[in-house]
């Protein structure tokens, strides 16, 4: 019972060894076996399928058996390293030393294998060795110090460069403080005891870039690198590089600087900038670019224009970069006109200039370039207002001559007529001309009418436009016009579909409407059908309905300029004055729209009225 107890405690105290152990016996078979290995070497299911040790690490069998003999006969053995690959297949170094286990009368009973994982210590000497040699080289060729620290005996030795670098004579002897006062106060310092630190407790490798101040009071930054070296796995010192990398980190530091100016004032010009490689890729671009451009710099940078315009636009540009590039020669101001993805169309004015080197090749373009849509859209609004000037300047003169020519027509007949009513004794004739006054100022009335018509029509800025629909108005319109359809027999054939809207002035609509179907009911021939055709289609921003009759038609090669004259007439029709057309040709353009006739004398007239959507 006591043995018993023994036992269990000897195997309890085993198991809590905090270093990978086994005791086996004289069959090499585990006899009490430590946690630690079982969860260090992933060993817990092999340990239950089998119990030999040598079923651990089979290919250090022959290895151990052969320690495992030598402890059972009493010799000794010394610890032995070899590799092996652990359960995810990755590289692992193990020492091992195996010894003798005595019972209390000191007599050989088994072995006592312990194990250690030094593939952490087995990397840092390789890397150590490595280290070593590269350092050697560095040195030579690069004027690289060296340094090392022995733990031993606490020493610190630095190579002649290592000295030159901290402005120190030749005969300086450093030690660990006085090496660590150089590094410049603050994060620097700091950062050098944390890694000289380090490297002690856990043998971690370091290199940093640090700042240094010398004996002589200059700052430099130096590059300083140390690695641990061990004997008999034990930590025995540090061995370390020395390197003077001012230059190498001032000038990186001065190239960012100018990089930051000059991105600063290039997204500070109110142009678009760029610089395109020689298969017009942008290499560069600045924020304008990318804002016209509208997307985010980094999906910008690398594509070229017919990434990010349509073909036609791109061809432009390419082909614009490919005389820059043959002749080396720069354009400049170059309006170019541009389509977006979007479909929103800019106009530019653009300079490429080539860059060429020292072998006199073009490596590049940049381009400069200054949206001038505004420009170009204040230019068309310039041109279009001119043309509507030149217009109303012309329908004034048009309309002085009108009002002239009319009134003194009306004049010259009132003047006549009452120069024959004062002469004349005969009271019948008397009434006669009295009735003839009448007549003539109704005329007379009637063309002020007119004439005011087209004056408000022409300073009317405030028309108000709705939707109508066409079918709706041409019913209202037949109606007023059903004694005339009747008179003429007229036939009026609608092909209109019924949903058909047109965009306009109530008022204007209709009276356009009423004298171009009526002209077309008037000028019928009598020895043929009073046929009217109406039709109805949307082109480019345009409703346009379609009006064509049969009847007697004009020659328009004669009365072209005539045909929308006020009081152009051009058939014997009654209740026809020329006034009509004259009136809904000022209509429809006020309300952005047009006319367009054909006509052919005694074939018929075909009128195209376009009602403009975007009013």
């Amino acid at each position: 019972m006591l043995r018993r107890k023994t036992e269990n405690k000897t195997k309890n105290l085993i198991k809590q060894l905090p270093k990978a152990t086994a005791f086996v016996d004289l069959n090499l078979d585990i006899v009490y076996v430590s946690d630690s290995l079982l969860l260090k070497f992933e060993c817990e299911e092999k340990i239950q399928n089998s119990s030999s040790i040598l079923k651990l690490f089979p290919h250090l069998s022959k290895k151990w058996k052969k320690d495992f003999d030598n402890t059972q006969k009493g010799f000794e053995n010394f610890p032995k390293t070899s590799k092996y690959f652990n359960s995810n297949n990755e590289l692992n170094w193990v020492e091992w030393e195996i010894t003798s286990w005595l019972n209390e009368y000191n007599d050989v009973v088994g072995s006592i294998i312990q194990l250690e994982d030094v593939t952490k210590k087995t990397e840092y000497y390789q890397k150590f060795k490595k280290l070593e040699t590269l350092v050697e080289v560095k040195s030579q060729t690069a004027k690289i110090g060296s340094w090392e620290y022995n733990a031993t005996t606490d020493e610190l030795t630095w190579s002649n460069i290592t000295k030159l670098i901290h402005e120190v004579s030749e005969d300086y002897i450093p030690n660990v403080d006085t090496a660590i006062s150089f590094y410049k106060k603050g994060p620097c310092r700091d950062k050098i005891l944390k890694c000289f630190d380090n490297v002690i407790k856990n043998g971690i490798a370091y290199e940093e870039k640090l700042q240094l101040i010398t004996a002589k009071g200059n700052s430099l930054w130096v590059r300083v690198a140390g690695t641990p070296f061990f004997e008999n796995n034990k930590f025995v010192g540090i061995m370390g590089s020395f390197q003077d990398i001012t230059e190498e980190v001032l000038i990186p530091q001065k190239t960012k600087e100018s990089e930051q100016l000059l991105r600063t004032l290039i997204d500070s010009l109110p142009l678009n900038v760029y610089i395109k490689d020689l298969e017009s890729r942008k290499t560069l671009i600045n924020k304008s670019e990318a804002d016209f451009i509208g997307l985010p710099m980094q999906q910008i940078i690398g594509k070229n224009d017919f990434d990010l315009f349509p073909p036609e636009i791109a061809q432009i540009h390419r082909n614009q970069d490919l005389k820059v590039i043959n002749t080396k020669e720069p354009v400049l101001g170059i309006e170019n006109r541009n389509v977006k993805k979007d479909g929103t169309v800019t106009h530019f004015l653009s300079s490429k200039i080539p860059l060429i080197n020292e072998h006199k090749e073009v490596t590049s373009i940049i381009g400069f370039s200054l949206d001038i849509t505004n420009l170009k859209e204040k230019e068309s609004e310039l041109k279009k207002l001119f043309e509507i000037s030149s217009l109303q300047n012309k329908k004034l003169v048009n309309f002085a001559h009108i009002i002239s020519h009319n009134l003194r027509s009306h004049t010259a007949n009132f003047s006549m007529l009452l120069g024959f009513l004062i002469r004349e004794k005969n009271e019948t004739e008397k009434a006669n001309l009295i009735d003839m006054l009448m007549t003539a100022s109704d005329n007379l009335l009637e063309t002020l009418d007119d004439l005011n018509n087209v004056v408000e029509i022409n300073t009317n800025i405030s028309l108000t436009n709705k939707k109508i629909n066409i079918n709706s108005e041409l019913n209202t319109i037949q109606t007023k016009l059903s004694s005339l359809i009747k008179t003429k027999k007229a036939l009026i054939k609608n092909h209109i579909p019924n949903c058909t809207t047109i965009n306009g002035t109530p008022e204007y609509v209709e009276n356009i409407l009423l004298n171009v179907l009526s002209n077309a009911i008037k000028f019928s021939k009598t020895d043929k059908e009073n046929i009217i055709e109406l039709y109805a289609e949307k082109t480019n921003h345009y409703t346009v309905i379609t009006i064509k009759d049969y009847g007697l038609g004009i020659d328009l090669i004669k009365n072209k300029d005539k045909f929308f004259g006020m009081y152009k007439t051009f058939h014997q029709v009654p209740n026809s004055n020329g006034a009509g057309l004259y009136i809904s040709k000022n209509q429809i353009e006020a309300m952005n729209g047009k006319f367009e006739v054909t006509s052919e004398e005694n074939v018929g007239t075909t009128f195209k009225i376009y009602f403009n959507e975007n009013n």
